[in-house]
């Protein structure tokens, strides 16, 4: 397959970058972990302006339908910003009512999510597809719950939606802020249910693909323009073969990750049937470069790279939380295999 952005996905693309790199996105993540939501929503209005969630609403609630290849565009750039927020579980809801033909409940959340009016989290059970678990309980937490303006909990063929949640706790990302859903209001059964929620993870891998993907590629750019900074021995230590080898090395996984992306992103939108495996097969991808491009920048760095002070921990402090989060590349390993 030969796959060329048209000029109207770049230009898209372009717009959204200029417009994330002048808002202070890094400020926003630090006052997201801190618990102070007001800069991360007021920078989740902007997005939204932008078009971005309404990339994931049907037209007849206010959108452009879902249209996957834009998303994954879009997505690369918050990925690159380190924009927090639940941004994939936002639109895997819009995704889930969308499917499931709650129309009450699709009235109600769709048109503003398009609009930037509501944060939605969503928390889909137990297993390989769940957020994120620990192994005392396998039960998942909802990320961002206490930012959410409701959580759809998914169990099976049923699907409840709750604004309430037990304690707030952090992740290896701090401005990932996790809590476990309380019972809340039942709104649907039945097959639907699973056929829907199969859809929203689906939706869920690729925009966290794409995050990861966008994350090794800020990474990969600081990490390059830090070793022709520092030197050692009298020589910028980027000059060495081991480090040249070492960014090749990062650049190349990225490379071969973004195709698989954005044929994911192609399959998703046309409904072909291998849209299920080339989703996961490019979450592994993704997911995997992007880690690697954390432990380029972490090694690179050295000392500092260890800091909190220094922004470049906001973006490797999420490279293996988003690896993981909905699928680990083993699950992910496993879908692709099974078909």
């Amino acid at each position: 397959m030969r796959f060329l952005l048209t000029d109207e996905q770049r230009e898209f693309a372009q717009a959204l970058d200029g417009m994330l790199g002048a808002s202070g996105a890094p400020a926003a993540a630090r006052a997201w972990a801190a618990g102070d939501h007001q800069p991360g929503r007021a920078l989740w209005t902007r997005i939204a302006r932008a078009g971005v969630f309404g990339l994931a609403v049907p037209e007849r609630h206010g959108g452009s339908g879902l249209l996957p290849v834009e998303l994954a565009l879009a997505f690369e750039g918050l990925g690159r910003h380190a924009v927090p927020g639940p941004l994939a579980e936002t639109v895997a809801a819009a995704a889930f009512l969308s499917r499931l033909g709650a129309d009450t409940e699709a009235g109600e959340w769709l048109p503003r999510i398009a609009a930037g009016g509501a944060v939605l989290s969503v928390c889909a059970g137990s297993g390989p597809d769940a957020l994120e678990a620990d192994a005392a309980d396998p039960a998942p937490y909802a990320l961002d719950a206490d930012a959410a303006d409701a959580v759809l909990v998914i169990r099976g063929d049923a699907v409840s939606r709750t604004d309430s949640h037990g304690p707030v706790q952090t992740s290896l990302d701090p401005a990932r802020r996790l809590a476990r859903p309380l019972d809340g209001t039942v709104l649907a059964r039945g097959p639907a249910v699973t056929a829907a929620a199969a859809h929203a993870v689906e939706v869920a891998r690729l925009l966290t693909a794409a995050q990861s993907l966008g994350l090794g590629r800020a990474l990969l750019a600081a990490t390059v323009s830090y070793v022709r900074q520092r030197t050692q021995f009298g020589s910028p230590i980027g000059s060495f073969q081991a480090v040249k080898h070492r960014l090749a090395d990062t650049l190349i996984g990225l490379e071969f990750a973004q195709p698989l992306v954005h044929a994911a992103a192609l399959a998703l939108a046309v409904g072909a049937p291998s849209a299920g495996r080339e989703v996961a097969a490019a979450k592994v991808a993704a997911g995997e470069a992007g880690y690697a491009a954390a432990r380029t920048a972490l090694q690179l760095h050295g000392a500092i790279g260890y800091t909190e002070e220094l922004d470049l921990s906001l973006w490797i402090r999420k490279a293996r939380p988003l690896r993981d989060a909905w699928g680990t590349p083993a699950a992910c390993r496993a879908r692709v295999l099974t078909g």
